[in-house]
């Protein structure tokens, strides 16, 4: 994922229409043909009854390769680029395994396995089946013509892409604007605070509104939490950030614009665009990912134990993966060309994220422990000594851990030690259901790790010949511009 400047030049992985159509097979062994599955009513029985881990019983020295994972993303790019440019999927493998060898010798394979696989189906698969979606729709779309990149162009881009966030997902709408974005200001000099401030705006903070802007808030939603909640609730805050920092993108451009002696595009080529057939496969994903959360079917494929595939879910995964096939077959090959397109920052992420995904097992189990778990301390800053909530540390424990951690099930450990019941929350504690759902949403802008198109940006950016931020570059970006500015937000609102 995070690759030289010159990355552009070095072989990609390349998914072709094939590697696609493999896929799609490997989707449908997965979930209709293990051994001894069978079409049921529920999951059947307590068969994974004793092969859960237990976050209770677990120590924090079991994050050590969440750890080494994230120190692996920083710091092998900045000290051996070479290496980590052949090899991130090795080293991603490497540390998922040092969780997993452990967690079969020390608690068994059949707790091993159970993890493994568990997160496989119901958290990965899920997520990058439909990440590969977005980022094949979206890439068939093209606004072509000479776009200024000028600061005013820029602010239209990134208000355009906020307001999208939240109605077509931050996914979406990142996946769908940063070429067009990147584009206009390819004959800029400075162009790194432009992308730096679309993953604020667009990849995280503008998916706040809905549920379908942000996971976080989509669990929320299929809890109970009224679709419109977030707003009403919390729109506010939004619009405090997103005012606050456009200001600041709009004078840092402007000053840098004026630095550069304000450059012009050349040509005249006219404002168009090709692929727009790719709206309709759009609107089919967003479709798709609300009938999975609105139907709840009975049915469901038992995969292996207790661990199943809805039938809702099956319908949208294998559906997201049909809309994958249907633009890469029917996006004529120049519009993809003319994007710049290619599949290898899909093929990053998926590697990344998979070492991502297996590593972060025993952290999750030990933060939904509770106060019964290794991070009990951390739990009890929430709760007043009357029992009361303490709305702003909500807000910033939730936001810090899904810095680096996926923010979904981060929401749901938070959303559960508040009480974890919508119409409670909803009615009684608005407060402080507002300041779970900010903090888990905006600090998702706080790393590259945050938010999975946090990722995507980046290597398409690097792609296109931007040199981005290091890890701890980034971070750098978001402790002097993000930081500041959630320190007055809650203290304002929370």
């Amino acid at each position: 994922m995070f690759l030289p400047s010159n990355s552009s030049q070095a072989p990609r992985a390349v998914l072709s229409p094939p590697a696609l159509l493999s896929a799609f097979l490997v989707f449908a062994l997965l979930v209709l043909a293990p051994a001894g599955s069978a079409l049921a009513s529920e999951a059947g029985g307590h068969e994974g009854a004793g092969l859960h881990l237990d976050g209770a019983s677990l120590t924090v020295w079991w994050a050590l390769p969440f750890a080494g994972m994230l120190l692996s993303i920083a710091l092998f790019p900045l000290l051996a680029p070479h290496f980590w440019e052949h090899n991130f999927g090795k080293v991603a493998l490497a540390w998922a395994l040092a969780f997993l060898a452990p967690c079969v010798i020390g608690l068994g394979a059949g707790v091993a396995v159970y993890a493994a696989v568990h997160t496989i189906v119901a958290e990965y698969l899920p997520f990058i089946i439909l990440l590969l979606a977005l980022f094949a729709i979206a890439g068939g779309i093209r606004l072509k013509g000479s776009l200024s990149g000028t600061p005013r162009m820029n602010l239209v881009f990134l208000v355009v892409g906020t307001i999208l966030a939240s109605i077509m997902g931050t996914t979406g709408a990142s996946m769908l604007l940063i070429r067009p974005y990147l584009a206009a200001s390819a004959h800029r000099r400075h162009r790194v605070h432009t992308v730096v401030f679309f993953i604020f705006l667009v990849s995280n903070i503008g998916g706040s509104l809905t549920p379908l802007g942000d996971p976080p808030l989509f669990l929320g939603f299929l809890k109970g939490v009224t679709f419109f909640w977030t707003t009403v609730n919390v729109w506010p805050q939004t619009l405090s950030m997103v005012v606050a920092l456009l200001l600041t993108h709009f004078l840092l451009d402007s000053y840098l614009y004026k630095k550069e002696g304000r450059p012009a595009v050349g040509g005249g080529e006219k404002i168009g665009l090709e692929g727009s057939f790719n709206f309709l496969l759009l609107l089919g994903v967003i479709g798709l990912v609300l009938l999975s959360g609105l139907w709840h079917s009975p049915v469901s494929v038992t995969v292996w134990a207790d661990i199943s595939y809805s039938l809702s879910d099956i319908v949208r995964d294998a559906g997201l993966l049909v809309l994958t096939a249907l633009t890469v077959v029917l996006t004529p090959k120049a519009v993809r060309e003319g994007n710049n397109f290619t599949w290898g920052p899909i093929a990053e992420v998926a590697k990344i994220f998979f070492g991502i995904f297996i590593t972060m097992i025993p952290a999750i189990a030990i933060l939904r422990a509770g106060t019964e778990g290794a991070l009990s301390s951390l739990i009890a800053l929430v709760t007043a000594p009357d029992g009361g909530q303490v709305n702003i540390a909500y807000f910033w424990l939730a936001g810090a851990l899904s810095s680096f951690l996926d923010n979904a099930p981060t929401y749901l450990v938070f959303f559960n030690t508040a009480g974890g019941d919508a119409e409670t929350l909803m009615n009684v504690f608005p407060q402080t259901l507002a300041a779970i759902s900010c903090g888990a949403v905006f600090m998702g802008a706080n790393s590259y790790i945050g938010n999975a198109p946090n990722f995507m940006v980046r290597s398409i950016s690097e792609e296109r010949g931007v040199k981005m931020p290091s890890f701890f570059g980034y971070l750098g970006w978001s402790c002097c511009i993000l930081v500041p500015m959630f320190v007055v937000l809650s203290l304002v609102f929370f």
